[in-house]
């Protein structure tokens, strides 16, 4: 329970830290400004959840894939890299306005481009345009679709999924799921409610000064502690 416990907290911690003001944030955010809040909240959760449990997965086959020696000191080197990444953000970033520009760019973009194609295609037939639509969409709403696409790919990659996958490497990956699913649900709720507002009032710096610095304490422990 201790292990699982310590996977939490650790999880839980980094989550918040890392997706307050990042890109699926506001992404979340602007497509709930102009879908209904359900349906957006529910695909991005569906994809964060989903995102978390496979960089779990990943985390935990690493020391059967390779030495848990050298698991142990990637994670470690990960922390610290991590750590001095989110400091450099924290000092010589530009906040969130960056961030929340290309978003905003991105999405509008594509808004227009829908609007675009239902005008265009507004006296096609109702049956053939629903045999035109993908499988999928036929049973899923397109918001539910393109909130969890968006969500999915914006985090491939992201420094919160290569954290995940190091913590869960070096951690109780039960507990590191428990903790990243519960800080994906508090930031993805709170960014459906009311994001742009909430973070307008955060300071980016902050966070990612705090980010940092506990990617940092992590790094310190996990060099500390033995390899078992």
């Amino acid at each position: 329970m201790t292990s699982i416990a310590q996977g939490f907290t650790k999880s839980l911690a980094m989550t918040v830290l890392s997706e307050i003001g990042d890109k699926t944030f506001f992404a979340a955010a602007i497509l709930a400004m102009r879908h209904p809040r359900r349906l957006v909240l529910l695909g991005c959760l569906s994809a964060l959840i989903v995102m978390t449990i496979l960089s779990a997965l990943v985390g935990w086959a690493a020391p059967n894939l390779i030495s848990r020696k050298w698991s142990h000191h990637i994670t470690t080197f990960l922390f610290f890299g991590f750590g001095i990444w989110s400091l450099k953000d924290a000092i010589f970033g530009d906040g969130d306005a960056e961030e929340l520009a290309e978003v905003e760019a991105e999405l509008d973009k594509d808004w227009k481009a829908n609007n675009g194609v239902k005008k265009d295609s507004s006296k096609v037939d109702d049956d053939l345009k629903k045999q035109q639509r993908p499988f999928l969409s036929q049973f899923l709403s397109p918001i539910f679709l393109k909130a969890f696409s968006i969500n999915f790919f914006g985090e491939w990659g992201d420094k919160s999924q290569l954290a995940t996958i190091g913590l869960a490497a070096d951690e109780n990956p039960f507990g590191v799921v428990l903790g990243g699913i519960l800080g994906q649900a508090l930031c993805t709720t709170a960014a459906v409610i009311g994001g742009k507002s909430l973070a307008s009032q955060i300071s980016e710096k902050m966070v990612a000064l705090s980010g940092g610095l506990l990617f940092i304490v992590f790094g310190i422990q996990s060099f500390l502690s033995p390899v078992e």
